[in-house]
């Protein structure tokens, strides 16, 4: 093992038991068997066709906020660590901009908000990286990555080539996307594009949003971006103060008779109509009323204002945070018959 240590030296600085507690939101004190942080697309194919990384787990990360390590990893975590913005397009009414995988995703939204680049507002204050984006499909506040995509690069681990995805071939969906379902493990995300509009168009229906934009007398999309900064601080935790990954659980989708048995005892549920006599139901409020909302279990509990949220009070470890989540999955599917699935990515 040790010889292998030193070839990888040569080829490519990876560093061996690394610490990954600051790549973490949850600040879990966890290792990676081998890391790299590859900045171009040269040192990333090396790093791939060595010989001795061929046998590895590996793992693509971003910024570690929408992961849970519940042990060490035991293989090779790669961070990519492509930056810029570049314009690439442009036209009277809309623009594309191309912007690498490592990039801070509020960076790059505060950024485009100034330049007049408008369509990602509601984006705001998102933790993670532009290259995690389109993973998870991001959305907050009635606003989802795939209205504003254009298209991405990858590296095809598979392939063994560098390809570009359009919005058709991404397969998004709620929080999902081809990159979670049947290709997940197979490309490595380098640059985004995004598709950005000139002309400002405020999107405003979701929740309170309306509401505190008029409170603020805010007229521009930088003025509901810091609106939405401001929604999203009073109801989340500072994951530099508690560990956390923001949302923990999607919003389940439940089938209409579902649905109507749980407003014949709750006839307040809050609900959003969707395709194909579906409704979605907020997992707070499942939560909430499962008697879950700022219960706490030793070092892991929800977040008191807002129960979607698990949070590391300190020390805890993945282990107890997942038996956390465990147990509240449990509790709903019992009230509800409504089964939570897991919006973090669980290593």
């Amino acid at each position: 093992m040790e010889q292998i240590i030193v070839i990888f030296t040569i080829m490519i600085d990876i560093q061996h038991n690394h610490h990954l507690k600051e790549l973490n939101s949850f600040g879990l004190d966890t290792r990676a068997a081998y890391y790299a942080r590859p900045a171009d697309m040269e040192t990333l194919t090396n790093l791939l066709e060595h010989e001795n990384n061929r046998q590895l787990p590996l793992l693509v990360l971003g910024e570690g906020s929408n992961i849970l390590f519940r042990n060490d990893f035991d293989g090779l975590i790669i961070q990519p660590g492509m930056k810029g913005v570049e314009l690439v397009e442009e036209g009277e009414e809309e623009l594309v901009v191309r912007v690498g995988a490592s990039e801070n995703w509020d960076d790059w939204v505060r950024f485009a908000t100034e330049q007049g680049w408008y369509g990602l507002e509601n984006l705001s204050l998102i933790p993670g990286s532009v290259g995690s984006s389109p993973v998870q499909n991001i959305g907050a506040y009635g606003v989802e990555l795939k209205e504003r995509f254009d298209w991405l690069e990858a590296w095809d681990i598979q392939l063994k080539q560098l390809v570009r995805l359009d919005h058709t071939a991404c397969q998004f969906g709620y929080r999902s996307s081809i990159f979670k379902g049947e290709a997940k493990g197979r490309y490595i995300i380098t640059y985004v594009a995004f598709r950005l509009s000139r002309k400002p168009d405020l999107k405003l229906e979701y929740g309170n949003v309306k509401t505190e934009l008029t409170k603020a007398n805010g007229t521009t999309p930088m003025d509901l971006r810091n609106v939405i900064i401001a929604i999203r601080k009073s109801k989340l935790p500072d994951p530099a103060q508690y560990g956390n990954a923001g949302s923990f659980f999607k919003n389940p989708m439940v089938d209409r008779t579902i649905f109507n048995c749980i407003r014949v005892e709750y006839p307040k549920v809050p609900f959003y109509p969707r395709a194909g006599n579906q409704m979605k139901i907020p997992a707070a409020w499942l939560i909430e009323k499962s008697g879950w909302k700022g219960k706490r279990i030793g070092n892991v509990g929800t977040w008191p204002t807002q129960p979607l949220v698990i949070v590391n009070y300190g020390g805890a470890t993945g282990q107890e945070i997942y038996d956390f989540s465990e147990k509240i999955m449990e509790d709903v599917e019992r009230l509800f018959s409504v089964t939570l699935e897991r919006e973090v990515n669980v290593i």
